[in-house]
């Protein structure tokens, strides 16, 4: 517990929780697969299937961006049941589109719903009473469910035929409308997004230099893994479904970095727990493009992913803590979705035009310039967690 109020975080409100963030966040975590399938359905470059993959993931970053403010305020659960509207018509649009422009119309809707349900859900992460314990329950019941969907949307374009996997979604979004209801909601629209956070209203407004490192942070992120199956493919000689199994069990796998970042953050210390974990993750997503064996491929991405669930827990817990009001939660994740539309379309170019020596390097660069602001944020929730958890005078005297 964190000392603070807050919406209490039942069973309902953490199932609200996993689905929202799964699917405002389905686009950018399943785009491995989406990539694969219409690539190969279209016939379309590396470069080409980048920029379908950048059109859906802009079109999330921008929604998501613009509705931070709004996700700060009640009305959530409406916000996000619109999002999943027009996520399922754009997914229904992807799946029957007999061209690549249907295909890039379509993108667009579904993107643009995804970030209404990305803003809400990721708002509503910092309306609950412990953010610790909400961001890591989320986090990984996210990672759980988006393995399952790895596995199932290639096995339904393998079973089905190409371009059923985006059914298969629009069907999720559809399962998902009943069970976001308990999403925590937010303060009256009279309220500032800043009251929250003990009436300073810095954290409520992210400096440029944060969003770009988040946006940076994420670019090279999605970049990397948008073209993880088609480069485990070709590399490593593994065949589709094998590349897909390895990706959804390295992600469940990586769970233990959930669970073990918190923890070695308070036996450790925050900084150097983080400055660990971020060098981790960029050694293992450099091999993880340049390896040609099927053991290193494996290795680097459990690593990998273990690494980003490490930081990315203790991100989100310490945006939540600096600003309860969850504008700062919702702005990081519009900036980082920002980051994860032009991710696939400049790691495609990079991949065409210099190959996979030369990307795995700036890839590994790129994590280490990102996350300077980003680990200075995350120390900065250290100072709010302790704030919160003092009882006050009144509490005392009480």
């Amino acid at each position: 517990m964190t000392g603070r109020g807050g919406t209490v975080l039942t069973f309902g409100v953490a199932v609200a929780l996993i689905v929202g963030v799964t699917l405002g966040n389905g686009g950018a975590n399943v785009m491995p697969v989406f990539v694969d399938d219409f690539a190969s359905r279209f016939a379309m470059s590396n470069s080409g299937a980048g920029l379908v993959a950048a059109t859906q993931l802009l079109a999330t970053a921008v929604v998501t961006l613009l509705l931070a403010e709004r996700a700060a305020r009640q009305g959530r659960v409406q916000m996000t049941r619109l999002g999943l509207a027009s996520a399922g018509a754009g997914f229904l649009g992807a799946a029957a589109a007999p061209d690549v422009g249907t295909l890039i119309l379509a993108n667009l809707i579904l993107g643009a719903g995804l970030g209404a349900v990305c803003a809400a859900a990721t708002a509503a992460l910092a309306a609950t009473d412990d953010a610790d314990k909400a961001s890591a329950v989320t986090i990984s019941g996210t990672v759980g469910v988006t393995a399952l969907l790895i596995m199932a949307v290639p096995a339904a374009n393998h079973d089905l035929g190409k371009g059923t996997g985006f059914l298969l979604m629009a069907l999720c979004c559809m399962a998902a409308w009943p069970l976001v209801r308990r999403l925590p909601d937010g303060p009256p629209a009279s309220g500032s997004a800043s009251d929250g956070a003990g009436g300073k209203g810095v954290a409520a407004r992210p400096s440029v230099i944060l969003l770009a490192g988040t946006a940076l942070l994420w670019a090279v992120t999605q970049g990397a893994w948008s073209y993880a199956s088609v480069l485990g493919r070709q590399h490593t000689a593994m065949s589709d479904s094998a590349v897909s199994a390895v990706l959804a069990i390295s992600s469940v796998v990586a769970l233990v970095g959930a669970a073990v970042g918190p923890a070695a953050a308070r036996r450790f210390g925050r900084m150097r727990t983080m400055a660990a974990f971020v060098t981790a993750q960029a050694l293992a997503m450099a091999v993880l493009i340049s390896a040609h064996e099927a053991v290193s491929f494996i290795a680097a991405a459990v690593i990998w992913q273990a690494c980003q669930l490490a930081v990315l827990v203790q991100m989100l817990a310490a945006a939540a803590l600096i600003d309860p009001a969850g504008r700062l939660v919702a702005s990081l994740s519009g900036a980082g979705a920002l980051g994860t539309g032009v991710g696939p379309l400049a790691v495609g170019a990079v991949l065409d035009a210099a190959g996979a020596g030369v990307l795995s390097i700036l890839l590994a660069l790129g994590t280490f310039i990102a996350s300077l602001p980003l680990l200075r944020m995350t120390v900065a929730g250290v100072g709010a967690a302790e704030r919160h958890s003092a009882p006050s005078p009144a509490a005392e005297a009480g």
